[in-house]
């Protein structure tokens, strides 16, 4: 089996892999000014695409590859699906018509007639491999993707027969082994002779969900007896319902804005992929939603209330209309509730205490805390999933410190090393 790395090999972004040839793994896009996308583009030609879940570093180039000719099927999850439609409809709106912008309106349209939805568990066919879906336990619909070559035939026109005609590969994807609100951790462990897996919290433990959330209810309270506001940027996929879950299990008032609001409603369509479908259905009551008028906005930041908002990273959205009318009284607070990617003005306002807004650097007197509601494996989940693959190949993707995981995972006794971007390694 052959993989070429387009993306997401030492990096958190633009998550790509090529199997054979002809089944392509993925296809993000890394956020920045511009933002960027997989190398090797333009002759990429797939005969199949398949999506483990429906983030934009994962999911947000997509449409791309239908810009020319040809017209791959891609395969993803209900929940998947319709959150990369959801991504690419707001990527147009925000980058349309500008050379940042890699498909059109008309691609999108084009990706409602490729698409082909899967659960879990339930083997298909793409690109001549056969391709299983497990829960992931990342967000709603994603997935680890099990790709087996052992039935790839060579037939005219195929360009996916490997070496061997036996490998058994493992994608992880992104996933987390802890339960949280919205979805459960992953218990899948499908037999694999080569694991390609995430590291993005490589050497990082996560705090206890319980306590975490603890301390985040009572700094919620202690700044709203105070009279202030407190502004929670979240990203809309997966940590604006567990936010929201969070606030209702917790007694807090709150707001929600952004396309958190669009993309809740759609999860409550597919409670096979919610933990607590019921859970999610009180907590979208308990949340009042924004009608996106700035003068609702300042009436409500100025009430003394919490508002989850996108963009989890401040680099855009609803929050930007949020932080600089809360930004200069101290009672008043931002809590982030995410990793912040060096160089967005979420992870500025953490090292500096300012951020740029509307082109200008301010600073912020309100309080600002981060807090590390994570969707991803730490570094003892990741060693315990890994664990039940001591006897397969594992490499190491997504993060930023991929060749130092893959030597420790040596030191372990693991079979490991960490492609570099743009390198095709054969397995």
């Amino acid at each position: 089996m052959k993989l070429r790395f387009l993306g997401g090999a030492g990096e958190v972004g633009r998550s790509a892999v090529l199997v054979n040839d002809s089944l392509l793994l993925d296809y993000g896009m890394m956020t920045g000014n511009p933002p960027s996308f997989p190398v090797g583009s333009r002759d990429l030609d797939p005969e199949a695409v398949v999506v483990s879940h429906g983030h934009l570093d994962h999911a947000g180039t997509v449409p791309a590859l239908l810009s020319g000719d040809a017209r791959p099927p891609v395969h993803w999850t209900p929940p998947t699906y319709e959150l990369a439609m959801t991504l690419a409809r707001d990527t147009l709106k925000l980058h349309g018509g500008s050379y940042r912008c890699p498909f059109t309106e008309n691609d999108v349209k084009r990706l409602t007639q490729v698409s082909t939805l899967h659960g879990y568990g339930e083997p298909f066919e793409a690109g001549g491999h056969e391709i299983t879906f497990y829960d992931a336990g990342h967000i709603p619909g994603s997935a680890h993707v099990l790709v087996d070559d052992s039935g790839v035939q060579s037939t005219p026109g195929n360009r996916t027969q490997s070496d061997d005609g036996e490998t058994r590969l493992l994608y992880t994807g992104d996933f987390h082994t802890d339960d949280q609100r919205v979805v459960p951790g992953t218990t899948a462990r499908p037999d694999a002779d080569v694991v390609l897996t995430e590291s993005t919290y490589s050497d990082v433990s996560h705090e206890d969900r319980t306590t975490l959330e603890e301390r985040f209810a009572e700094s919620v309270r202690t700044t709203l007896w105070e009279g202030g506001s407190v502004v929670v940027p979240a990203f809309a996929i997966g940590r604006t319902q567990e936010m929201l879950l969070v606030c209702e299990a917790y007694d807090l008032p709150c707001y929600v804005d952004g396309m958190g609001k669009r993309v809740t409603r759609m999860l409550r369509q597919y409670p096979d992929y919610i933990r607590d479908p019921e859970a999610l259905r009180r907590a979208t009551s308990h949340a009042r939603f924004v009608t996106g008028r700035d003068g609702q906005r300042r009436r409500i930041v100025d009430s003394g209330t919490v508002v989850v908002t996108t963009s989890g990273m401040l680099s855009g959205g609803p929050a930007m209309t949020y932080v600089p009318t809360i930004r200069s009284n101290p009672v008043n607070k931002i809590t982030l509730t995410g990793y912040q990617v060096e160089g967005t003005p979420g992870r500025d306002l953490l090292d500096t205490g300012s951020a740029e807004i509307d082109g200008r650097v301010m600073p912020v007197a309100a309080q600002v805390e981060s807090y590390d509601f994570s969707a991803h494996a730490d570094r003892e989940g990741l060693l315990g999933f890994l664990d039940e693959y001591r006897g397969s190949e594992v490499l190491v993707n997504h993060g930023d410190r991929c060749g130092a995981f893959a030597a420790e995972l040596r030191e372990d006794g693991f079979e490991a090393s960490a492609p570099e971007l743009g390198e095709t390694v054969v397995v």
